[in-house]
Formats: structure tokens, C-alpha cells, sequence
């Protein structure tokens, strides 16, 4: 399937970085977090990615006309650098279409604006590009599938902590419980989509607002309920987190995670 990823926004929470590389270039380790993302989808061989490009898109832009698979896996090289040989599993052969979608556009019309680059999937998938996860994607698919719905997005829990207080009419509290154990559920970012939802996206609409709107009113969303590993990177606290994990070898988003941390 296609994998349409948003690129184009300007990171305003993260702006110590977001000033001089758009928010997908931020990195994570030694890979900015679009590369994490896209590999995410590379791990269940969905290679064929749509990039609406936007904020400082020459950026993203030059990294993939400037990308060497080289940076990203053991060599060896010979015949004075003439000759590189790559060691162990090699990098997958990525497809990546750079559309540059406009600055000010929101993510509906971005997503308009590469209509024509999907117009024969009757299923895609889309992405925000700045948070990472270990859904069972396959999962996700079948689910999606089996549902006939138009539009399913990945369901996860707040990932902050802070105490839900329940309490009666004169203020006496019944109740106080950690927003984990809560009913409460967030949009993660992680879309697929039937061709369709092109049919419910106006001009100037952003997605998941009147679009979304429109689709539960005639029963085409579903949300996949997730409790697994999801982080978000929309502060540097954010960023720092998932800079730890993956100094530890701890990149639960990739599938052959667990041996690379056990060889760390």
C-alpha cells in the first residue's frame, strides 16, 4: 500500500530545531523521525511513500537526494572507496514521491493535494510523521478490511499522566483515578483510508474535523484501540525520551528491536 506522510507543518513546540529543519528532520538517534516512521512501514513491506511537503521542504528534499545507505549500515570499503560492499541485512528500496503541498495548507488539504498520486489505491495509509508506535499494523489492516468502513485511525491513551476527579453537585468528591485508567482515547495519528475520503474532504477543511465529522455521521470511522508503545514528539522532553531509547537499543517501533537490545 501507498503511505502517505504529512511533512509540511512547522513544529511550533519544538521550535528550538523546527527553526532551521522542518519538524519530520528533527532526529531521533542518527536518523531524523521520518526515517523511523517510514521504516515502520518498510518492517511490513509497504515501500511506496507519498511526502506533502511544506515548512523548509528543501530540507526533506535534500536528504533523499543526498541519502547513502551507506550512513545507515555496516560496509566494507575497498579499491580506495571505489569499491563499498554492505554487510548484513540491506537497507529497504524506498519509492518517495516529494510533493511540495504549500506552506500554510493543513493536513485535509495536503492530503487533497496528493489525490491524484493515490487515485488507484483502494486502500492507502497516512501518517503525521512525528510519533512512533509498535501497533501490529497488519492487524490494523485486516480489521480496517473486514470493517467496510472508510476511515480508521489508531486509538491511544493520553500518554501524560494526571488525576481524574469525580464529585457530586455540592463538590464531595467520589472518586479520583489515574487518566491511564480512564475511558479516555486520542487520535495517534496512524490513518488508513479508503479512496473514498476524498469524497468528504472540502476546500479548506482540515481532516479529522468536519471530514471525520461527516464520515461517524454515516457510520465509515472506526478506531483502532491500542495499549501498546506510542510516543508522540511534540516537545524536546518528548524528543529526549525517544533520543534515550534509542541510545539503549530500545526501538520498540522496529520488529527486530528486542535483539538489538540484547546485543547492546
Amino acid at each position: 500500500m501507498k503511505v502517505v506522510l504529512f511533512c509540511g507543518g512547522l513544529g511550533t513546540r519544538i521550535r528550538e530545531y523546527s527553526e532551521s529543519i522542518p519538524k519530520p528532520m528533527v532526529p531521533i538517534g542518527h536518523q531524523p523521525i521520518l526515517w523511523h516512521v517510514m521504516q515502520y512501514y518498510s518492517q511490513y513491506n509497504h515501500n511506496d511513500f507519498i511526502l506533502c511537503l511544506g515548512y523548509k521542504a528543501n530540507v526533506i528534499k535534500d536528504y533523499f537526494l543526498n541519502y547513502r545507505a551507506t550512513a545507515n549500515s555496516d560496509c566494507v570499503i575497498s579499491e580506495y572507496g571505489k569499491k563499498v560492499e554492505l554487510i548484513g541485512e540491506h537497507q529497504p528500496d524506498w519509492r518517495v514521491s516529494l510533493v511540495d503541498t504549500g506552506t500554510w495548507r493543513n493536513i485535509g488539504q495536503r492530503l487533497l493535494a496528493v489525490r491524484h498520486l493515490v487515485q488507484d489505491e483502494e486502500i492507502f495509509l497516512a501518517n503525521y510523521s512525528d510519533g512512533l508506535t509498535d501497533a501490529p499494523l497488519p492487524d490494523m489492516i485486516q480489521k480496517f478490511k473486514e470493517s467496510g468502513k472508510i476511515g480508521c485511525f489508531v486509538a491511544i491513551h493520553p500518554p501524560i499522566s494526571f488525576h481524574l476527579a469525580e464529585f457530586d453537585a455540592e463538590g464531595s468528591v467520589q472518586r479520583i483515578r489515574s487518566s491511564q485508567e480512564s475511558e479516555i482515547w486520542i487520535n495517534g495519528g496512524y490513518f488508513i483510508f479508503r479512496n473514498e475520503i476524498f469524497d468528504y474532504i472540502k476546500e479548506g477543511e482540515e481532516l479529522v474535523q468536519e471530514p471525520f465529522n461527516r464520515l461517524i455521521e454515516g457510520g465509515h470511522l472506526m478506531a483502532y484501540r491500542y495499549e501498546g508503545f506510542w510516543r508522540a514528539m511534540d516537545t524536546l522532553r518528548d524528543r529526549q525520551v525517544l533520543e534515550d531509547m534509542v541510545e539503549r537499543g530500545d526501538t520498540p517501533w522496529r520488529l527486530n528491536h528486542s535483539s538489538v537490545a540484547s546485543a547492546a
